[in-house]
């Protein structure tokens, strides 16, 4: 016992010594008037030339458009169609955790710049150099930036939708897609990509309901109730999912549907 106390004794002073140094070396390092701490100073000064304006415009803009890239990307490419229709293959094999979501997002996000590669092009050649080589104003760019994503929308958007979407925003039939405003044309996309993918995402079920009902039909003549079926098709759905090359058909007929 008295070992033991004597060992605390000894911790408390080392201790109490490392905090006399600690506390003796800050005091030294606040009294030097070498040592100096870093510090941030934050001016706001008033522009001499038009030029600097322009350029603070110019990233406040930038920054506004990176914000919201997210939801562009969403609602005016082909991600919706790909994401949805990954995961309900997912769904469908009876894995909701395999391939993990970061996979799913990810390969969804590679095969969207697979099929935007060509309107991104377009983009870049027709808006983005001219703008960035001074050719153009903001307003022309945005323009003709706009005019190859529009174009690739209308091909997927169904004319029912766009309809639809007109009369609630009291319009007439325009004479020509031009006259279609974007505010008009990107919700009729949305729901027209979201009705595809579900119709794919249909088809693809099919044929593991069919195993599924299989199997339960088996187990229930075998007297087998009380076992999950879920747990006895899993191997099969993964094997007939194998054997069919699956990730190949399900690529080639998700990237086909855009063409």
């Amino acid at each position: 016992m008295m070992g033991s106390h004597q060992t605390r004794t000894r911790h408390k002073r080392v201790l109490l010594l490392l905090f006399l140094l600690l506390l003796g070396m800050m005091l030294s390092g606040c009294a030097s008037p070498e040592i100096a701490a870093p510090g941030v100073t934050l001016t706001l000064d008033s522009a001499e030339e038009p030029e600097q304006v322009s350029t603070g415009v110019q990233l406040l803009i930038l920054l506004t458009v990176l914000s919201i890239a997210p939801a562009v990307l969403l609602l005016m490419t082909s991600f919706t169609r790909i994401v949805i229709v990954l995961s309900l293959i997912r769904n469908a094999i009876g894995t909701p955790s395999a391939p993990p979501t970061q996979v799913i997002i990810g390969l969804a996000l590679l095969m969207t710049f697979f099929v935007m590669a060509p309107v991104f092009t377009d983009v870049n050649e027709q808006a983005l150099q001219p703008y960035t080589e001074g050719d153009i104003d903001q307003t022309t760019a945005l323009e003709r930036g706009l005019e190859p994503i529009r174009t690739f929308m209308f091909r997927q958007v169904r004319e029912k939708d766009l309809e639809l979407f007109l009369a609630l925003n009291g319009q007439e039939r325009p004479d020509t897609l031009d006259d279609i405003s974007t505010v008009v044309l990107m919700p009729a996309f949305v729901i027209s990509e979201l009705r595809s993918a579900f119709i794919m995402g249909f088809v693809v079920y099919i044929p593991f309901l069919v195993i599924d009902m299989v199997i339960s039909s088996v187990l229930l003549s075998m007297g087998m109730m009380m076992l999950p079926p879920s747990l006895i098709s899993l191997p099969f759905k993964l094997l007939l999912f194998v054997m069919v090359d699956g990730w190949h058909l399900l690529t080639q007929s998700l990237l086909l549907s855009f063409t």
